[in-house]
């Protein structure tokens, strides 16, 4: 989505990982019946594939050589009009990048950023697209991230209320520690809740999934997806279930218009060339057209986050500003994280194919059974191939693909290859698959590796992992844009995969183009024997 991402609180320390209840309701954990799977499996561990080599260390050398920074912005309007087509139809992302790396020979260069004019009016950038230099978008102490999350333009705060939200927000600005604080509340006070109200949630999504299966031979994924996440948002984080309330299950797609009317300037929508250009990018469309659907969904937050509100008021937040923040933190940050992210995972896992399947279910299902039948977060701690495959789908396709930021101050930022001098107020912008796909990072870096992360060598490889708008291997705060949620978006993508080979042997897909993220269709979902 754009440069922040997923703002929820961290987790991180805060679920009990052994304490269990007979209420389901009140636990963080559920119990499972282990069914066996059919697949054999072979006595060397089955998450671990034949030994590749690791990139070699990076060898010292002399002090980089240093270059002005390559490419430029054209004329006025015509060029950054020019960069947009070629970024959405005559080149599409991963070409618009790769081309301009090989006409510069360098992975930092100068060019425009959609959408442009008549939305943007300086869409000016200089691109960093490896794994080297792209992390200066997360210091704060060298970048400004005041106004950035969507990039070279911001929505009208028509659309949040009339207030910037915490995603817009620069670390410097009092208002972010206030807002910060108050995300990490909302799921520290609600942390019991995750774990059961997930199982709750998602089978209910594989009962739907298994019923269109046998009526029509295929499923898709992605609506019952959508319905399945709010619904878990809903009921995990402020205890109720939107079917009991009058917004009964309108919630996803009044969040689906409403980001539109965000995000509308940076999305394709398959319309005619000429017609989407003119209405989608070139300029904004109207808050007005949405504003019922957002007082809807204002109206469901106020009335069921009190005792966040309660805790708003006591920080030197209003209870109006807190509740549009938890509406976009909640709706656009995580509502919008999972409806992106689940399908791309399960993506990539479906195209792995039935061997990566059954390794899965055979780590799952052993550890679960140990621990009692439970889930709970101890128990996916000791599942290494199950962590090692949702932190390589957060590195092959991250969730989020933009990060940027301004130049606090005159700069060098570095390369693999050499240094450049940036300036003062220039903006810098990072494509992230690019930065988690260098080759001279990672070894077969193009490839989904299932076991990359697994051993030492593996988890060295995790502060290479960026999708957090920060480092895996470091923790948000008050102080950074590092997303706050990091951990809840790595704890509620280890559950759908255990969730997911708790229940089936296996799975067969067919993919899609979406507007955001993969179009899936289940053609199979084999159901685990007893």
């Amino acid at each position: 989505m754009a440069s922040t991402s997923l703002a929820l609180p961290s987790l991180k320390l805060q679920f009990p990982s052994h304490k269990s209840s007979s209420s389901r309701k009140n636990s963080s954990s559920h119990r499972v019946s282990i069914r066996p799977i059919q697949a054999s499996v072979s006595e060397r561990p089955p998450y671990i594939s034949s030994p590749s080599p690791s990139p070699s260390p990076p060898v010292k050398q002399a002090k980089l050589p240093t270059r002005k920074v390559p490419g430029d912005y054209g004329l006025p309007l015509v060029g950054p009009w020019k960069d947009r087509l070629d970024y959405f139809y005559n080149q599409g992302k991963n070409e618009f990048f790769k081309s301009r790396i090989q006409k510069h020979q360098s992975t930092v260069f100068r060019t425009n950023m959609p959408p442009g004019p008549f939305i943007s009016f300086n869409p000016n950038v200089v691109v960093l697209l490896d794994g080297k230099s792209f992390p200066i978008l997360f210091d704060v102490s060298k970048v400004e991230k005041k106004d950035l999350f969507t990039g070279t333009f911001m929505p009208s705060t028509d659309l949040t209320g009339g207030y910037r939200v915490l995603s817009y927000l620069d670390p410097s600005e009092p208002n972010h520690a206030k807002l910060k604080k108050l995300m990490f509340y909302l799921l520290s006070s609600r942390r019991n809740e995750v774990i059961p109200e997930f199982h709750n949630s998602y089978s209910e999504l594989f009962e739907t999934l298994e019923n269109e299966l046998s009526t029509k031979g295929k499923a898709r994924l992605n609506a019952a997806n959508d319905q399945a996440a709010f619904n878990f948002l809903a009921r995990s984080l402020y205890g109720i279930n939107p079917q009991d309330t009058k917004l009964g299950t309108d919630g996803p797609k009044l969040i689906g218009k409403w980001v539109l009317f965000q995000l509308h300037p940076l999305l394709i929508l398959g319309l005619p060339k000429v017609l989407e250009d003119l209405v989608m990018h070139t300029f904004r469309l109207p808050p007005a057209l949405v504003k019922k659907d957002y007082q809807r969904l204002y109206n469901f937050f106020y009335e069921n986050s009190t005792s966040v509100l309660d805790e708003a008021e006591k920080i030197g937040i209003s209870r109006e500003e807190a509740c549009h923040n938890l509406l976009f933190a909640t709706c656009f940050n995580s509502f919008g994280g999972i409806k992106i992210f689940f399908p791309n995972m399960l993506k990539w896992i479906g195209r792995a194919g039935a061997k990566l399947h059954s390794q899965l279910a055979q780590e799952i299902r052993s550890v679960i059974s140990s621990n009692s039948g439970k889930v709970t977060m101890a128990a996916m701690e000791k599942m290494p191939l199950m962590k090692s495959v949702v932190y390589e789908s957060l590195r092959i396709e991250p969730p989020v693909a933009s990060q940027y930021g301004r130049a606090k101050h005159d700069m060098v930022i570095e390369s693999h290859d050499a240094s450049f001098e940036i300036k003062e107020g220039e903006l810098l912008y990072g494509f992230q698959p690019f930065a988690t796909k260098d080759p001279k990072i990672f070894d077969r870096s193009e490839e989904f590796v299932a076991d990359r992360f697994i051993g030492e060598e593996g988890e060295k490889l995790l502060k290479h992992v960026l999708w957090s708008n920060g480092s895996e291997t470091e923790n948000p705060s008050i102080n950074n844009k590092q997303c706050a949620g990091k951990d809840f978006v790595v704890l509620v993508s280890r559950l759908l995969l255990v969730e997911l080979f708790l229940r089936y042997d296996s799975f067969e897909i067919e993919v899609g183009a979406s507007p955001l993220g993969a179009a899936i269709t289940l053609t199979s979902l084999r159901r685990a024997s007893f």
